[in-house]
Order: C-alpha cells, then structure tokens, then sequence
C-alpha cells in the first residue's frame, strides 16, 4: 500500500529493462559510491543536531518485514533495511547489499554480495541470510500479505513452496557460496531487477530471528541492516531510528536520529509542524492546501506518484456478483469533482487502475471516459434497473474507510453522487488502518477504500495484484482471460497485451478507479536532501539538517 496510506505498496523510480522478448545482457561491478547518498553542497553549514521528526501517518501494524504491506510499515522498513538493489534518482538501478550481478539470459541471476556489509549487531550479512528471508517470506504458515511475490517475479517453485506443494528448500535460490547468491526463474523476467528493489524482499537475519522469534523486531532484539536501527517503539505514539555505526555506507550518512510519529489527524499533523515540533510531515490537509501554497509556498512539496486511489468490491457478495451493479456505481462518480474540487492538489481522475505512463507505457482509457458525466448517470440507471434495484428496491450496502479526514471527505462526495444519481444508499463506515486492514482480508465487507503505490515501474506491478490467487487480490476477481493475457504482457512487455487486459479489467469493473495520486506534504527549509520517489520513500538517509 504507498498502498492507501496503502501502498499500499509505495517502491521505487524505476527503468524497464526490456524489448520486445529481448535478452538482457547484465553485468554489473559496483566500485563507485552510489548516487543514493546524503551529498550535501559545498558551503553548507550543518546544524549541530543532526535529527529529524516525520509523521508517518498511522503507527505500524509491524516491524516485521514478511506481516506487513502496507507504507506505514514500509516508510520505515525502507530506512531500516538495505535489498540487493535500488534505484537512482534517474530510475536507474544502483548496488546496495549486492554490489554487482551478472545475468545471460534474465532467467539465471547471480549476485556478489558486498563482503564487508554487516547487520546492526556486526555480524556479516551473507547470501543464505537471503534464502532464509525468501523462504520464509514463502512459508505457508507466516500468511505474508506479499506471499506471492516471488511466485509472480518467476522465481521457481514459488508458487508451489506458497502453497505447501513443495519443500522451502526447492525454491529456485540458494547460495553458492557466503556471499554469492543464484536465482532462478522459470522463464525470462527483464525486470526482475526493479522487482527486487520491493522493501519485502530485503534480507532478515537468520540468526536473530531463529534465536528471538516473533520478539525479533523488540527494540531490544532487532537487527536492520539499513542506515538506521530500531531504538525506540512507544505503541501509537511513535518510532525512533537511531544510526546504524555497522551500516556498509555509513561514511555517506549524516542525520544521526530519525523519529516517525503516528498522527492520523491531518490538522493535528499541520498544527505540529507550524508549531515547529515536526520537520516532515506525511500530507497536507485539503482545506489548508491552497493558503499554505500561498504563504508557505517553499515548504509545499507536491510530487507525482505511480499510485491510484479506487474503491475495491467484494464481488463474492451480492450484489457485487453481479457485474451490473459494479459498473453503475463505477458511472455515477463524477471523478472531476473528486479530484479537482474535493482534493484540488493536482490529483488526475482515474479510468484505468494503472497511472499514466507507468513503465512509459500510454494506455487508451475505457470508451465512457469519453462521455458526458450525464451520460454515464443515463447508463447507471439503467444498468441498476437491469439488476433489480429501483426506487421501490434502493440498493443499501457499506462503504468501509479508514480513518483520515481526506478520505472521509471522498467518501461523502462519492455516496452523495451515488444517492442522488440513482437512490444508493451507502452507509459510511471508518475504522483504523490495523482493524480496516483486518477486515478487508478476512473479506468482511462490501466496498472498500484502497489504493496501490507501483512495487516497481511497470504495469505488471498493478496487474499481478488481481491474478486469480494473488495475496493482493482483494475484490477476489477471477477471470482466465485476464490471467493469460496478463502472463503475456509480462513475457514479452508488449502494449497490445497490457491494452487487451485493462481492455477485460475495465468490463468487468472490480475495483472503481478514483483519482491518480500525488504525493503532498509539508517540509522544512532546513531538511536538505529531500526527494519522494514516485513509490512515495523518502530515504532518510540522503537527508541533512542545515543550520537555522
């Protein structure tokens, strides 16, 4: 979830590595410093403090990096944790534990893990802490809401070892030695390399966890390998990073404390940071957008982001069985409004759940985003009517959200269109973001608000989300020639077949697309350094306070 807060799923910028059915020729030696750095211009004069306040929104469900999915646990396992690889301000990608790999065929990687990278309790970092971490992100009974990751990146047996079909140990990874790691796949991926850059994929230690259990994550037990390591873990208050001294690049950190606080209130948020008590914080309020743009115009940071806003059916349950009543509601929302008079922060509406030119690909939209907004409520009705709901028999069910004034906002506006439009009476229910995720998993509802940060920068990061099976497949929708067509456009990266399936996507209408996201937030002039990725991570570690 920057899937939501959801990202869920926020990762990060990246390039796709791929023509048509091309092979991918890769032989990477890292020996330079990486571009993901604190570089702090010459003259600058630090301040003395080195420490930073961010709001992080909610307070995480976990620290555990094979429970968790969405970006308020992600913000945070992105500072604590380094994967093999990343990506670049230029979306390119750069060596971080693995500091070279080599690739024939993009079907059998091989990674060289940097020798001196060591955990935050100064034990080494070696390649079977990497096997373990897979498999355990795979094990049946661990239930990871990102448990078929690895099955859609290829990864042999994946999908089997997911199921319980096949032991961990036939996972097509394993270490050839200490520190070099194989990976095997059951076909070409030409951007396995930017799904590897997914915080859920970033090594555990073996060691610690095998020793601590579940209480590995105790600031007292846990161990990162990232810039920062936990220090403190004050329930629904917040969650202190302190520097990680082991940290293999830690000559190019310079922030020295990192505290995420937990306000879901977004005036409370704002309140703080112009009382001077935050440096960061995790959005803006809408109706303090437009005079903070005026005043605090250098302080307003809006960024775009590969991540859409939807509403996610249960279509097990009746009526969203019934493909009739899922279209209608999906025409009666005026997506306009919401994303220029509700948000009016550079939102986009969105037609299709993938954001615009996402792995630089340019979708048509479906032929009702053509059409008048009148248009399209002339179509509800009568699609509604079809399936038995009128103003004798108004369609009632419940609109879940968690809470956060933004989204409550959207949600008034939407079930407003809907009453008045057709006579829906939708019934407005918040929780917070643990109990909301809890429910929607356990498919305890009618509609759903979500939303999906891109995992890395292609389509197939949103379109394997709704496989036939997929832990991420919230509406439960199934259909075969969705899947293959999918499997397709994975294989070959080909346009046709990315159009042909948002094409049966947009048809069948699981989830209701709202509005493309923007990332917003408020940032003082003293933090240096600061870049949101279009997944939504701030890397605390290129951060810098300057003196003020």
């Amino acid at each position: 979830m920057k899937k939501i807060m959801a990202k869920i799923r926020k990762n990060k910028i990246t390039q796709i590595l791929t023509c048509s059915m091309g092979i991918l020729l890769v032989n990477i030696v890292a020996n330079i410093a990486p571009s993901h750095a604190a570089v702090v211009p010459p003259g600058t004069q630090l301040a003395e403090k080195q420490e930073i306040v961010r709001n992080n929104g909610s307070f995480p469900a976990s620290l555990d990096v094979h429970k968790v999915e969405s970006n308020v646990e992600l913000n945070i396992i992105h500072d604590f944790f380094d994967g093999l690889v990343y990506t670049d301000r230029k979306g390119n990608i750069e060596p971080r534990l693995a500091e070279r790999w080599e690739t024939n065929d993009n079907q059998t990687w091989i990674f060289h893990l940097r020798k001196g990278a060591k955990w935050s309790d100064g034990s080494p970092i070696t390649a079977h802490d990497v096997v373990f971490s897979w498999q355990r992100l795979l094990d049946p009974t661990m239930g990871s809401p990102y448990g078929s990751y690895l099955g859609t990146a290829h990864v042999i047996n994946a999908n089997d070892v997911l199921l319980g079909k096949k032991k961990a140990e036939e996972l097509g990874v394993k270490a050839r030695d200490g520190f070099t790691l194989e990976v095997k796949l059951d076909k070409p991926v030409a951007y396995f390399l930017q799904m590897l850059t997914h915080p859920i994929l970033v090594p555990i230690s073996e060691k610690v966890v095998k020793k601590q259990g579940d209480q590995w994550t105790h600031p007292d037990t846990f161990v990162g390998s990232g810039a920062f390591k936990l220090s403190e873990w004050k329930v629904n208050e917040n969650v202190i990073g302190v520097r990680n001294q082991h940290y293999w690049d830690d000559k190019n950190t310079v922030i020295n404390k990192v505290t995420y606080l937990a306000l879901a209130s977004e005036k409370s948020d704002l309140n703080r940071y112009l009382a001077g008590e935050i440096d960061m914080t995790m959005t803006i309020p809408l109706d303090s957008f437009a005079s903070l743009k005026k005043t605090l115009g250098d302080q307003v940071h809006i960024d775009p982001m590969l991540s859409t806003y939807y509403y996610v059916f249960n279509t097990k349950k009746p009526p969203f069985n019934d493909v009739r009543v899922r279209k209608a509601l999906n025409l009666a929302i005026d997506r306009n409004v919401i994303a220029e008079k509700v948000l009016g922060m550079g939102q986009l509406p969105a037609y299709n759940i993938l954001p615009p030119n996402i792995g630089g690909i340019v979708l048509n939209p479906p032929e009702y985003a053509s059409w008048t907004q009148e248009q399209r409520i002339e179509e509800a009705k009568k699609l509604l009517n079809e399936a038995g709901f009128n103003q004798n028999n108004p369609l009632k069910f419940d609109l879940l959200y968690n809470t956060r004034e933004s989204h409550k906002k959207i949600a008034i506006a939407v079930t407003s269109m809907w009453k008045q439009n057709l006579g829906v009476q939708a019934n407005l229910q918040n929780q917070e973001w643990k109990v909301m995720l809890d429910n929607m998993h356990q498919n305890k509802f009618d509609v759903v608000r979500y939303a999906w940060t891109a995992d890395y920068n292609s389509p197939m990061s949103f379109l394997d989300t709704f496989l036939t099976g997929s832990s991420h497949n919230i509406p439960l929708y199934e259909n075969s020639a969705f899947d293959q067509i999918v499997i397709k456009a994975g294989e070959t990266n080909d346009i046709a077949y990315y159009q042909k399936a948002m094409d049966i996507f947009n048809n069948d209408i699981p989830v209701i697309p709202i509005y493309s996201y923007v990332s917003n937030r408020m940032v003082k002039p003293h933090v240096g350094g600061f870049y949101a990725s279009p997944m939504d991570y701030i890397s605390t570690k290129d951060l810098y306070i300057i003196k003020h």
